[in-house]
C-alpha cells in the first residue's frame, strides 16, 4: 500500500526521532550500552559517554592513542516492525484494505531508528577530548481502529536530528582516590512530526498528502551542556569501584516540541573486579533522571479527525528509572575482541554481543521500551539494535 509505504519510507530514510506515548528523552542509545541495561553513568569507557557522564571520557585507554569511530550506522526497530511494513506493501490504496492493516495492528507499535555517531577521542598526558558529529532518526507509529473511517487511524511521532558534541574530561589524584571531572557541550537541530493521519489522508493525492504531513512539522534548535563526575575511592584496589554523577542537558530544551531534552541529574555505580578467567568483568546500577524531569506525552485526536491535541504529564516511576547491567569481555586485542553483555532496563531483560576484526565492528543488542506513562499502564515495546562500523 503506497500511502502508509510512503509515511513510513519518510520516517527511515529521513533521520528521525520518536515519543509516541511516553518514552524516556534520549539523543543516542549505543548498542553496547544498551546491551548491559543501559548503564553507563559510572561505567565510562567509549566515546559516547558524552551523551550520559562526561567524566567517563576520563576512563579512556591511553594506549590506544586516537581513538576513531567512523561510519557507525546503527540501526533499530521493534520486533515487529518488518512484518507491518511487508503488509503494508501488500496492500493497496483503498480504504477497506487500510481498515483491515489497522484493524490487524490495533494498538501496536512500531518503532523503527537509524544513527550515526561518528567521533575521534584521544587520552593525552594531561586530559581526554573527544569531538563528535551526531545524524540520527528514531520514529514511533501506532495504529488504531475502531472499524470506522474516521476512527481508524496511524498516530506517529518522529523526529530528523543531528548536531555536534564536544567533550574534555581530567583526572584528579588526591589522598582521598581518583577524582574525573568531565565537561561536554553540543548544538543539536531537530525537525519534528507529531499527529495522527487517517485513512482519508492516506488516499488522497500525493500533493495533498504532503501539505497534510507538513502542517506537523515543527523545527527547533538550541545549545545544551553537561557536567559529570566519577569517583575512584580506592585506587588500585581489587574491586575498582567508580560512583559517578552527571547533569546533562543544561539549557537544552529544543522548544516543547516532540525531542525536546529536559535536564536530567543522574547517579550510578560500578564495579570490575580483577578476575583471572577473564579479560573484564563489569557490573554497574545506575538511577537516572533522579528527579522525575522526564515528561510523558499522551495524543489525542479530534472527532472530526482535523486536529491533534497531547498532554504532558508529570508521572515518576522509579522502576523505569534504574538500570542494571553486567559485561564480560572475553578476548580483548589488537586483531579482535568479543564482549558479552546481560542487564535489566525497565525492568526487563536486555543482552549484547559486541565483535571486533581489525578495523571492523559489529554489535548486536535487544532491550524493551516501556511506551507509557508507568509500568503499570504501559505497553512493552521489544527492539533490536544492529550497528556497523569503523573503529581505529
Amino acid at each position: 500500500m503506497k500511502k502508509i509505504a510512503l509515511l513510513v519510507t519518510i520516517f527511515i530514510l529521513t533521520p528521525l526521532l520518536n515519543a509516541m506515548q511516553a518514552e524516556q528523552a534520549y539523543l543516542y542509545k549505543d548498542s553496547r550500552i544498551m546491551g548491559k541495561g543501559g548503564t553507563s553513568v559510572a561505567n565510562g569507557q567509549y566515546a559516547t559517554s558524552v551523551f550520559a557522564n562526561p567524566a567517563g571520557l576520563a576512563s579512556l585507554r591511553k594506549s590506544e592513542g586516537f581513538i576513531v569511530d567512523f561510519l557507525s550506522l546503527g540501526i533499530a526497530a521493534s520486533q515487529n516492525s518488518l512484518g507491518f511494513i511487508n503488509d503494508a506493501n501488500d496492500a493497496s490504496d483503498s480504504v477497506n484494505e487500510l481498515e483491515n492493516l489497522l484493524s490487524k495492528y490495533n494498538g501496536d507499535n512500531f518503532h523503527v531508528g537509524v544513527n550515526n555517531y561518528s567521533s575521534i577521542s584521544k587520552n593525552s598526558k594531561y586530559f581526554t577530548w573527544s569531538i563528535g558529529i551526531l545524524a540520527a532518526s528514531d520514529t514511533n507509529v501506532m495504529a488504531h481502529a475502531d472499524g470506522t473511517p474516521s476512527g481508524d487511524y496511524l498516530e506517529t511521532s518522529s523526529r530528523i536530528y543531528g548536531g555536534l558534541v564536544f567533550g574534555l574530561a581530567k583526572p584528579f589524584y588526591t589522598k582521598y582516590g581518583r577524582v574525573d571531572i568531565g565537561v561536554s557541550t553540543k548544538y543539536i537541530t531537530q525537525t519534528s512530526y507529531e499527529g495522527t493521519v487517517g485513512v482519508s489522508d492516506l488516499v488522497s493525492s500525493d500533493e495533498e498528502y504532503q501539505d497534510f504531513i507538513k502542517k506537523y512539522e515543527q523545527e527547533s534548535s538550541g545549545f545544551g551542556f553537561d557536567f559529570g563526575v566519577n569517583y575512584h575511592p580506592f585506587a588500585n584496589s581489587y574491586w575498582n569501584l567508580i560512583v559517578g554523577l552527571s547533569v546533562m542537558n543544561i539549557g537544552l530544551e529544543l522548544d516543547d516540541n516532540y525531542g525536546q531534552q529536559p535536564m536530567t541529574v543522574n547517579a550510578g555505580l560500578s564495579i570490575s573486579p580483577e578476575l583471572s578467567f577473564v579479560e573484564k568483568f563489569v557490573l554497574a546500577i545506575d538511577f537516572v533522571d533522579m528527579f522525575g524531569a522526564n515528561k510523558y506525552r499522551e495524543y489525542e485526536r479530534s472527532a472530526n479527525g482535523s486536529t491533534t491535541n497531547y498532554i504532558d504529564y508529570d508521572a515518576y516511576d522509579l522502576m523505569k528509572n534504574i538500570r542494571v547491567g553486567a559485561g564480560i569481555s572475553l578476548v580483548d586485542t589488537d586483531a579482535f575482541s568479543m564482549n558479552l553483555d546481560v542487564g535489566l532496563y525497565q525492568s526487563a531483560y536486555t543482552a549484547g554481543i559486541m565483535m571486533k576484526l581489525a578495523v571492523f565492528k559489529l554489535n548486536l543488542a535487544t532491550y524493551r521500551e516501556d511506551v507509557g506513562i508507568n509500568s503499570n499502564t504501559s505497553n512493552p515495546d521489544r527492539r533490536y539494535m544492529l550497528d556497523l562500523g569503523l573503529v581505529w
